[in-house]
């Protein structure tokens, strides 16, 4: 049976029904401690960071009945007790659909709220309004692409024994970027796709071994916070890097893309949420 706030009891991979009114409660929290605890992550976490959800399908009417569109950011520190299960988001955003609001400052306080509460700490809220739209635009993650490297691969198993690195050199600072990162739904199965940079810096990183690594998660499944966070932990487990930041930015899912970024640098501050050509 189901726990209460276990991805299990989520929506995810369930018939929906579609209301037409505002509904908070459609918002369904899981405990973060419950993933972490699988990583050996205690009370005093190895990183910070943030999750930046990006929302595409927000929709509401104004007080004449008028929809009205915008895209959302929301910005969520890594230390909130809570993730969001998506699904639950999706709907959550979809039951604005015929709520009738004052303005674009009436829906961001609902949002605030709202959000805040199911993630269970303050969250920062980004309207983009339809006339601003054209002020948004594409880059590409900063870095060496490891997918160049012209490799045979036969892991598909989540294998962090991969990752090796060459001693009794200098130590060099390096962005690593890869876009060949998938991982899958821990409750339905269904592919996430997603892109990856990694900013370290210690002893080099043998990148074949860390592209094969990346490739290793293809069966994996995982919410897309939790396996940004085990390929921190892993590198630096296994690497043992001075500093370390991973940055994953996913591709959308019913309109919602999620990219969770993990550091222990305390002198870089956090990635602007500019999306790439594959969001």
């Amino acid at each position: 049976m189901s726990l209460p706030n276990t991805p299990d009891a989520s929506p995810l991979g369930k018939p929906t029904a579609y209301d037409s009114g505002y509904d908070p409660s459609l918002l369904f929290s899981i405990p973060r401690q419950n993933m972490r605890e699988q990583l050996s992550v205690g009370s005093t976490m190895p990183f910070f960071g943030v999750d930046i959800w990006n929302a595409y399908e927000l929709s509401w009417l104004n007080l004449r009945g008028k929809p009205q569109i915008a895209i959302l950011a929301v910005t969520v520190p890594a230390d909130s007790p809570n993730i969001v299960e998506s699904k639950s988001f999706k709907l959550y955003l979809n039951s604005f659909s015929q709520a009738k609001l004052a303005g674009i400052e009436a829906l961001r306080e609902l949002l605030r709220a709202d959000l805040s509460a199911g993630f269970g700490t303050s969250v920062q809220i980004a309207l983009t309004p339809q006339d601003a739209f054209s002020t948004l635009r594409l880059e590409e993650l900063e870095g060496l692409l490891l997918d160049r490297l012209d490799i045979d691969v036969n892991e598909y198993a989540l294998n962090p024994a991969l990752l090796t690195t060459t001693k009794d050199v200098p130590a060099v600072e390096e962005k690593l970027v890869s876009h060949l990162l998938r991982t899958n739904c821990p409750v339905t199965g269904q592919p996430d796709w997603g892109s990856v940079q990694i900013h370290y810096v210690g002893d080099p990183i043998n990148q074949e071994n860390l592209l094969k690594y990346l490739i290793s998660f293809r069966n994996h499944n995982g919410f897309h916070e939790q396996c940004i966070e085990r390929i921190f932990i892993d590198i630096l487990q296994m690497c043992k890097p001075q500093k370390l930041a991973v940055y994953g930015r996913y591709t959308r899912r019913g309109g919602l893309d999620i990219n969770p970024w993990r550091s222990n640098f305390t002198t870089i501050k956090r990635p602007s949420n500019t999306r790439n050509a594959r969001q």
